[in-house]
């Protein structure tokens, strides 16, 4: 067996256990929009209220994603077993049926994914050091596809169990529950060896580097792009006459692109000397897939499809940028902690802002314009991001 392509049995295990947890990470995220107009029917909210619902996990990603410094505390498998419970916990209050509740089961499930967001990096970095960049793939491919599957259960499984889109939104505690006892073993067992570390101090900060802001900011774009896409484009899709079940095929249409294009990447991005052309290109393809959807609306799966290709390529730079723009895994855990809590803040903006658009112009060209805005954009952000060097190298240059 070749040791540079394969995992070898011993890594098997943990490979699994990594797999079925990036699998948890988004059908919890990804769900809601799809939801949103039985959602609000049953509870009366607004179309702006239903995008802050759509924007707090976000939020709260952002809010949250400091928390996994606990992992050097208490240890990675312990703060990961206490997040999947935190998860399991607020999927559960989230189904309750009433606006509090939506809002606080939200907040709770996204801090539980956000300690997991980041905790990830560790975890790979830590038992796949040699094979970082294939688990990292499998890692993101995880996470596209499980995103696609409950996108496209969404609403069948609203109509098949008991409580309407409340069974549809609940039903993920289960695989989140059976994920939290898989690694309670491994917490048990490890809790004592990831006693706290001291670790190096980073020579630079990346929150006064002018490269880690510019991956931060293209890490929050195309997660904005990603979760307007999925809670709001069904909205939009069926008020231009679209079916709840056929925009929730153009949704997972969208997601299954994306997927292949993050299976493509890594290829793509072995041969190339730096990442700047990629990552203009892909924020370029986003812009104008949007402007498709304005003008040319009767071809949107093929905008969809378009879409995905740009966005699932941006999805994989943001993840590889942290590594490649880092010169050590400590600037890499520093940036990672940077670009997720900010990012994910940048993000929280876009649904709520396109439901307020929406709201103040009663049509939803005004909001997709604005994507189109932020995505033109991306192109000169991703160019920069994408230049070969470290986010250290170019300050301590300019201190010097």
């Amino acid at each position: 067996m070749n040791k540079q392509s394969s995992i070898p049995y011993t890594h098997a295990v943990p490979m699994m256990a990594l797999v079925l947890l990036a699998a948890n990470l988004r059908p919890a995220l990804t769900t809601v929009g799809l939801l949103i107009e039985p959602i609000r029917e049953t509870t009366g909210i607004s179309l702006t209220t239903a995008g802050l619902l759509n924007s707090l996990p976000l939020l709260a990603l952002g809010i949250f994603a400091p928390l996994g410094h606990f992992g050097r505390r208490f240890g990675l498998e312990r703060t990961l077993v206490a997040a999947l419970f935190l998860l399991t916990a607020g999927i559960l209050v989230r189904s309750q049926g009433s606006v509090a509740a939506l809002f606080l089961g939200s907040a709770c499930l996204a801090a539980g994914i956000a300690v997991g967001n980041v905790l990830v990096p560790g975890i790979i970095k830590r038992d796949f050091a040699d094979r970082a960049k294939g688990v990292t793939t499998i890692y993101a491919v995880t996470l596209g596809l499980s995103a696609a599957i409950a996108s496209g259960l969404a609403v069948p499984l609203s109509q098949w169990l008991p409580g309407g889109w409340r069974g549809s939104l609940g039903i993920w505690a289960i695989p989140a529950a059976i994920t939290a006892l898989v690694w309670l073993p491994a917490a048990r067992r490890l809790g004592a060896n990831n006693s706290p570390s001291h670790h190096h101090a980073t020579p630079v900060s990346p929150w006064r580097s002018m490269v880690a802001w510019l991956v931060t900011i293209f890490m929050g774009m195309q997660s904005l792009f990603f979760y307007v896409a999925v809670g709001w484009f069904p909205t939009v899709f069926q008020n231009r006459g679209y079916s709840p079940e056929e925009s929730g095929l153009i949704i997972v249409v969208f997601q299954l692109v994306a997927l292949i294009v993050t299976m493509i990447m890594p290829l793509i991005l072995r041969r190339a000397h730096d990442q700047a052309a990629i990552a203009a290109g892909a924020a370029f393809l986003v812009a104008i897939s949007v402007l498709g959807l304005i003008y040319l609306p009767s071809a949107t799966y093929f905008w969809m499809v378009t879409m995905g290709i740009g966005g699932g390529a941006m999805m994989i730079l943001a993840l590889a940028f942290i590594s490649l723009r880092s010169a050590n895994h400590h600037e890499a855990a520093s940036l990672s902690i940077m670009s997720q809590s900010v990012g994910y803040l940048l993000a929280a903006g876009g649904p709520v802002c396109f439901g307020l658009l929406h709201d103040l112009t009663a049509e939803w060209n005004m909001p997709l314009w604005v994507l189109v805005a932020l995505a033109t954009m991306s192109i000169f952000v991703g160019f920069g991001a994408g230049r070969n060097r470290t986010f250290s190298s170019v300050t301590l240059k300019k201190q010097s």
